[in-house]
């Protein structure tokens, strides 16, 4: 596998955490250089072990891979509803939950890395190296997750509270785009 190959893959596995990054930042608005790095640097870390986890586990993944399909789409689910239900309520930004903390930053960097674990099965099926595939894809998913947030920072800034609405129904689609396309299941 060339470099080319590599970073078109790392893209292609980074575009569920830039869309989770630009929701969360577009719901968050300007949230600080903390948050900013946990999200981003959470994010590339997941993308980074989990292709490594699904290489070293190989084989016996296989009859595993759809159940972690579906806890991704729950996962998903779960924390897009909340943001939803935040947004119709118009709480004010104080009072609302930090996604980049805790058990959420948690949930979020498993669900946007599942993907990467199939990465990782596929390689060792291929025999081919994890160790500078899994940096690339964790340092570009780092890296577009950050211009995500910054983004996001803009479209809080030009539509406020809306945004958290859209941030949990990017979620959300996230979450279904998991269990109808990898499980090839047509609409």
């Amino acid at each position: 596998m060339n470099d080319f190959e590599i970073v078109v893959i790392a893209i292609g596995l980074a575009m569920d955490a830039f869309a989770v990054s630009l929701g969360v930042s577009a719901s968050r608005g300007n949230m600080s250089i903390r948050p900013t790095f946990r999200l981003s640097f959470h994010f590339g870390l997941f993308q980074f072990f989990m292709p490594i986890i699904g290489w070293f586990i190989g084989h016996e993944i296989v009859d595993y891979l759809k159940l972690n399909i579906w806890i991704a789409f729950g996962l998903l689910v779960f924390v897009g509803t909340r943001m939803i239900l935040v947004g119709i309520r118009n709480h004010p930004v104080e009072k609302r939950d930090d996604l980049t903390k805790g058990m959420s930053l948690v949930i979020l960097s498993l669900a946007t890395s599942i993907d990467a674990l199939a990465i990782g099965f596929s390689l060792a099926m291929l025999r081919l190296d994890i160790w500078y595939p899994s940096v690339i894809i964790g340092v570009i998913t780092a890296m577009l997750s950050l211009l995500a947030i910054y983004l996001g920072k803009k479209l809080n800034y030009k539509f406020g509270n809306k945004m958290e609405i859209i941030g949990g129904l990017i979620l959300l689609i996230i979450g279904f785009k998991i269990v109808f396309f990898e499980n090839n299941i047509l609409l």
